[in-house]
C-alpha cells in the first residue's frame, strides 16, 4: 500500500486494516509491528522517514455507546527483519496464540503444510456431525505456493468448500495428501472425508 498522500483518496485513508502485524520492507531490510488484536493501522511517510502507528481503541458511538471504555491491556513488538516475511508470520502468531502447555505425549499435527508461506488458520469437525475434518490455510507472503496439506490421520477424500463448509467441487482421493497451488494471499477451505 502506498505510505504518501498524493491524491485526496490517499488522504481520506487514514489507516487500514491489518490483523496481528503491520509491515514496512525494502530489500534486504524491514520492520514490523506485531500487536495482540488491534486492527487499524496506519503508515505515512518516504523512504528516509517513515512512521507507522496502530489504532489502540476504536471507541464507535454506534450501537453500544459503551464501546471500548474503561481498562485495556495492549501488547506491541517491534521486530526488525531482512526484509521478507518469513520471520515475520511465526512471530506474529507466537505473541498472539501462545503455546499452550500440556501435561501428554507428544503427538503429531493434526494437520500441516510444506511451505513457509502457507499458514494453516483452522482445523476443526464439520459444523454438520458428519466426523468430516476442515482445514482453512491461506498464503500469506504475497506469492504464488506450491504445498501440500498432510494430516495425522487417513483420510479417503477431500474437496474444496465454501466458508460454510458446503462442497464447491468434486471429491477428489486423499492419497499422501493435498496438493495445493495458490496466489497471493488466497484463502482456501478444504473439507477432508474419511
Amino acid at each position: 500500500r502506498p505510505t504518501h498522500r498524493n491524491t485526496s483518496w490517499d488522504a481520506a485513508r487514514f489507516e487500514v486494516c491489518a490483523h496481528t502485524w503491520a509491515d514496512v520492507s525494502e530489500p534486504g531490510f524491514g520492520v514490523a509491528v506485531l500487536n495482540d488484536g488491534r486492527y487499524g493501522h496506519d503508515c505515512l511517510g518516504d523512504a528516509c522517514s517513515t512512521t507507522m502507528r496502530i489504532s489502540l481503541l476504536r471507541a464507535a458511538c454506534y450501537p453500544d455507546p459503551e464501546a471500548d471504555r474503561g481498562t485495556h491491556t495492549v501488547t506491541c513488538s517491534l521486530l526488525p527483519h531482512d526484509g521478507t516475511l518469513i520471520e515475520v508470520l511465526p512471530e506474529a502468531w507466537a505473541l498472539n496464540v501462545p503455546a499452550r502447555m500440556v501435561d501428554a505425549p507428544p503427538a503429531p499435527s493434526v494437520a500441516s503444510a510444506d511451505h513457509p508461506g502457507v499458514v494453516i488458520t483452522a482445523v476443526k469437525a464439520a459444523d454438520d456431525g458428519s466426523g468430516d475434518l476442515v482445514v482453512r490455510l491461506h498464503e500469506a507472503l504475497g506469492g504464488r505456493a506450491r504445498t501440500t496439506l498432510r494430516t495425522a490421520a487417513a483420510f479417503a477424500s477431500w474437496a474444496a468448500c465454501d466458508l460454510l463448509e458446503r462442497p464447491t467441487g468434486d471429491q477428489q482421493p486423499f492419497g499422501d495428501g493435498v496438493a495445493l497451488e495458490l496466489r497471493p494471499f488466497e484463502v482456501r477451505t478444504l473439507r477432508l472425508s474419511t
